[in-house]
Order: structure tokens, then C-alpha cells, then sequence
């Protein structure tokens, strides 16, 4: 870890906890910084905030006066805090810088970063970086939104590490100098507009991977999407685009039944076992930016021929009742859903619902038309129930939860079915996250077989 002294007797304000909030507050403190942790829950029921009162930080819980702010220099905040929270919005109007543990990260760190982001597919991106990185000159840390503090392993990675960064629109919002060595962007959907307020807001906050790149640096980019070939347009890194539908002979691309890149054949693509369309971008992108980093082409192909998929993304849970089950729990989008409903040439039972962001599922329908029978859950089970009659579903169920739904679908469904849950929505409304969703799932199916 590069021991900065850019926080040594700062005033730094640490907003909302969890893993990421426990993390930068530790970390600023380790680094000289005078900091006050404020969160939500009532320090009784708060080990994290107890836990670090003890070791000398301060901490307020369970309110969050603006007060807090007074002779604060910077403020770190949750990333699922929105703009609108009422110190966020008095901390930008005092002219108090806001951003997220990423940026901490990203100053404390020896390693070089490879960054990943988009509206769909991050996760699994992320995971084939991981592995093919792997026995190559660099051990790679994997970091960020999926489930490891960056912060966290920004302390312990050095120069001879490479730290594989997965970021959210969230996360990126409050960067200011983030700048990775790769960064990759998948592909731009509409997503958390309720969060971002509007599409323009949440394409600038994906922009801002690149910020900061100078021409020594690469920009992993989807040439078949506008938007993204418009960002790599902007930026001052090196582009190296990849395309499943054309030959781009300075990045990845498809060559009849040869995955290659920059003009090197890599792999066969019927030795690639991860299923659906949408993840020859995703092997594009990731193999694209192992590749650049040092990974060998054997070690690229072992991966390739063995990655079958993560948990809670198109996971295949098993056979069940002779009907295939899958849990893409982690498809909290319109993008996500048809993606995994086009993976998939058997009948589907789909299983979806969650939050409502306001949005029309309108997009979806065209997908729906694959499906033999939908059963939906949360708040949104009355918007897609109305998308499935549009689509023409023959069969529209409505559940009260996932663990109900799992019944419903085995009743309306027969021999040879698979049954999907990818609910297009996230898990809020019901579950604390789209793991804790995806693994009710699993429970349930396992408790069908007692």
C-alpha cells in the first residue's frame, strides 16, 4: 500500500457502513485522517460502528444531523446512498468533495488496476479476468462490486500484483482521480434510473471509468454498442474494441468458429462452454483485457473450455422433478432477463419480480414471446403480468414470494422444462440482496426433493 499523506489530519466524514463503509473508515484512520462514521442504525444494534468505536474512531448512529459536516474536507460515502440524502446534497452544496471507497482504492494502491463496468455482464467479466490471469506474471486480486472491499485489497495487493475491479454506476459517481490501467465497458442499457434520475446521468457516471486514462493506459470497449463505441471515441486511452458481428483486427472479435485477437487465433469457440450469446462479449472482453495484462493463451483456453458460469448469474442449480433449474438472481434488468431467456432453445418457465423503479417492462416482451409461462412475485408481479398478456404467455401466475413461486412453476410446468428465475428487477422489496434472493431459490428447490 502507497502510504499517501494526502489524509493525514483531514477532517473526513465516512456516510453509511457496511463492508465498504467499515473498510474506507478503517483505512483513513490507519492513514492519519480524523474521522466520524455515521450510520443509520442505532449503535446497540451496530457491531460494525462498536467495533470501530473501540478502535478509536468516531462514530454517530441512527441520525444524521448536517451538523456533521461542519469543518469536514471530504466525504465518504456508501455507494447505495442516492445524491438526494439530505447531507449529500448539503455536503455538494457546501463545495465538500463526495466519493466512494473506490477512489481510496485506487490512491493507496501498488497495483495496477483492470476496471470493469456496464449494465449487464460485469460479474462474469470480472470472474474470467480473475482466472485467466492467473499463473501469469501478476497474481490477480479480485476486488470492488463483486463482494470484495477494494479498499480492503488495495492494502495488501503490490506492484507485482494486478487488482481485477469490478464498479458499479454507483461506485463510479463518486470517483474524481480513479484512473485503472484496463478499464472495460460492456455495454450501456437504461439502469437505475431511479437511483441516476435520468439515462444522461447514468451514462456520465459510466464515463467516468475513463476520465482520467492517458494513451499508456487501455480501453476495452463494445464496438456493437453506440453508446460505448461514442465514450471510446472521448477518451485519451488506447481503444481496443471487441465485436461479436465484425472483424475488428485491433481488438477481439469472432472469426467464423475462431475466437481471436488483434489478428491471433485464441480459442475454438465450440471449446467455450459458457452458455448464451451475450457471453461471447463477454469472453471478448475478458480475454481481451487478460491478454493485455500478461495471461498466457493456454491458460485463456483452460478457462474458456472449463468456466462454466458464477453463482446467482445463470447458474445452473440442477435437475429437479426432470425439469432443468437456473438461478440468474443477479438479472436486475430488463437486458439481463432477455439475455437469459434467448441462452435457452427448451420450453421456459420464467420466473421474475422485485422492485418497482417505475419503469415499463415494455422492452422485455419481445423476449416473453419465448416463454411457455411466467410466475411473478414482488412489486412488480402486475406490470409484467400485464408484458406477459402483450406477449401473449399462455400461462401468467402470480406468487407472493420466490419460495412460493418455485411451487407455482413446478405445478405449470412439464418434463424437459427449464425453469429460470432472472427477475428483470432487484431484490429490495423484498430480500436484502439478489444473493439472498438466489439463494431462496436454491433452498426451495432442494426442499421440493424432501
Amino acid at each position: 500500500m502507497k502510504h499517501t499523506e494526502q489524509f493525514h489530519q483531514k477532517h473526513i466524514l465516512v456516510l453509511g457502513l457496511a463492508k465498504s463503509g467499515e473498510a474506507a473508515a478503517r483505512l483513513l484512520h490507519d492513514l492519519g485522517a480524523i474521522v466520524t462514521v455515521n450510520d443509520q442504525k442505532p449503535l446497540a444494534d451496530n457491531p460494525q460502528a462498536q467495533k470501530l468505536q473501540k478502535e478509536g474512531i468516531h462514530v454517530v448512529c441512527g441520525e444524521h444531523p448536517t451538523s456533521l459536516l461542519d469543518g469536514k474536507e471530504l466525504v465518504v460515502k456508501n455507494p447505495g446512498i442516492r445524491y438526494d440524502n439530505p447531507i449529500v446534497e448539503e455536503a455538494i452544496k457546501r463545495g465538500i468533495s463526495v466519493v466512494t471507497e473506490v477512489e481510496l482504492a485506487s490512491k493507496v494502491s501498488e497495483a495496477e488496476i483492470i476496471a470493469i463496468t456496464g449494465s449487464n455482464g460485469k460479474t462474469t467479466t470480472t470472474s474470467l479476468v480473475v482466472e485467466m490471469l492467473k499463473g501469469s506474471a501478476r497474481e490477480p486480486k479480485v476486488a470492488g462490486n463483486i463482494g470484495v472491499v477494494a479498499s480492503d485489497v488495495a492494502r495488501e495487493a503490490t506492484a507485482d500484483d494486478v487488482i481485477v475491479m469490478e464498479v458499479s454506476s454507483f461506485q463510479l459517481m463518486g470517483t474524481s482521480h480513479f484512473r485503472p490501467k484496463v478499464a472495460i465497458l460492456l455495454n450501456i442499457f437504461d439502469a437505475h434510473l431511479d437511483y441516476h434520475g435520468s439515462k444522461e446521468n447514468y451514462v456520465a457516471a459510466k464515463k467516468k471509468i475513463v476520465e482520467n486514462m492517458k494513451e499508456e493506459d487501455y480501453f476495452v470497449y463494445n464496438a456493437d454498442d453506440p453508446l460505448v463505441s461514442k465514450v471510446a471515441a472521448e477518451t485519451k486511452a488506447t481503444p481496443i474494441p471487441f465485436s461479436r458481428s465484425t472483424v475488428v483486427k485491433s481488438g477481439a472479435y469472432v472469426d467464423g468458429e475462431t475466437y481471436m485477437f488483434r489478428g491471433e487465433k485464441i480459442v475454438e469457440k465450440g471449446d467455450v462452454v459458457l452458455p448464451g450469446d451475450h457471453n461471447v462479449d463477454n469472453v471478448l472482453a475478458a480475454m481481451s483485457a487478460a491478454l493485455l495484462m500478461g495471461a498466457t493463451k493456454e491458460q485463456i483456453h483452460h478457462v474458456l473450455s472449463t468456466f462454466s458460469g458464477v453463482e446467482h448469474r445463470l447458474q445452473f442449480v440442477g435437475t429437479a422433478f426432470e425439469r432443468k433449474w437456473y438461478n440468474d438472481s443477479k438479472a436486475t434488468n430488463i437486458l439481463s432477463t432477455t439475455a437469459a431467456i434467448q441462452s435457452f432453445t427448451d420450453p421456459i418457465v420464467l420466473l421474475a419480480g422485485g422492485l418497482d423503479r417505475g419503469n415499463s417492462f415494455d422492452d422485455l416482451i419481445p423476449a416473453l414471446q419465448k416463454v411457455k409461462a411466467v410466475v411473478l412475485f414482488g412489486e412488480t408481479k402486475h406490470k409484467l403480468a400485464q408484458a406477459a398478456m402483450e406477449a401473449g404467455v399462455e400461462t401468467i401466475v402470480e406468487a407472493e414470494r420466490v419460495e412460493d413461486a418455485v411451487r407455482k412453476a413446478l405445478d405449470v410446468s412439464a418434463n424437459g422444462d427449464v425453469i429460470l428465475l432472472s427477475p428483470a428487477c432487484a431484490s429490495w422489496d423484498q430480500y436484502r440482496t439478489f444473493e439472498e434472493r438466489g439463494e431462496a431459490f436454491v433452498t426451495s428447490i432442494e426442499g421440493l426433493q424432501e
